[in-house]
């Protein structure tokens, strides 16, 4: 059987699983140690031996890392390479670093050519990146649409209670303080200023309270 066929065998019956997991960005992915220790035992059934190698080159002022798979059955070789810039600065991490996260991402990309892993909607690619500030375009809005709503009922209820605290002597501190203390006992919280949280309950409490201020 050819060297072709094999790699073809291969790349029919390889399962790589993404099996790491970003907690913060609640997404999962794949690496490039995922992806060796998928292919390792498959390589083995076909006879294949597989190599990666870095190789460091300057563009532009830049410094990349090139890396390069190998595959061979002993007589032929099928070559994938990938290259990956060097961070100009990443913070927490030193010179060795940075330059073992770049070649990390190179190996991983060299992989998927080699292998036809298909890493279109994986975290670190532009794609991905597309999507996810889509995604946040599209959130943005509502966000803002929230903050405006929760900014304009807390400049209503602050009116409500500077007209209770004219009626009843006390300070626009104390009546704020007293209807927070209310809306915490039914809400279970232990706010200390107004929230989007509890804004409508002081709200309900500070008409309700000027209301029968009103009526004495």
């Amino acid at each position: 059987m050819s060297l072709v066929q094999k790699l073809i065998n291969i790349q029919k019956e390889l399962k790589a699983p993404k099996n790491q997991r970003n907690n913060f960005g609640k997404y999962n992915y794949r690496s490039c140690e995922d992806i060796l220790e998928s292919v390792k035992p498959l390589n083995a059934e076909q006879g294949l031996l597989l190599t990666i190698r870095d190789e460091i080159e300057y563009i532009d002022g830049r410094h990349y890392v090139k890396a390069v798979c190998e595959i061979t059955d002993g007589e032929n070789t099928i070559t994938s390479c990938a290259y990956a810039r060097e961070a100009d600065n990443r913070k927490g991490m030193d010179e060795a670093q940075v330059t073992g996260s770049a070649s990390s991402y190179a190996r991983k990309y060299a992989l998927n050519g080699l292998y036809l892993i298909d890493d279109t909607k994986d975290v670190d690619t532009e794609a991905h990146q597309k999507q996810i500030k889509q995604s946040q375009k599209q959130q943005k809005p509502k966000q803002s649409d929230q903050q405006n709503e929760f900014q304009e009922n807390r400049k209503v209820t602050n009116d409500i209670m500077k007209k209770i605290a004219e009626e009843t002597g006390k300070s626009i501190q104390e009546v704020g303080s007293y209807l927070i203390h209310q809306a915490n006992e039914k809400l279970g919280r232990k706010d200390k200023a107004l929230t989007p949280a509890n804004i409508k309950i002081v709200y309900r409490e500070a008409k309700k309270m000027l209301g029968q201020h009103d009526g004495n």
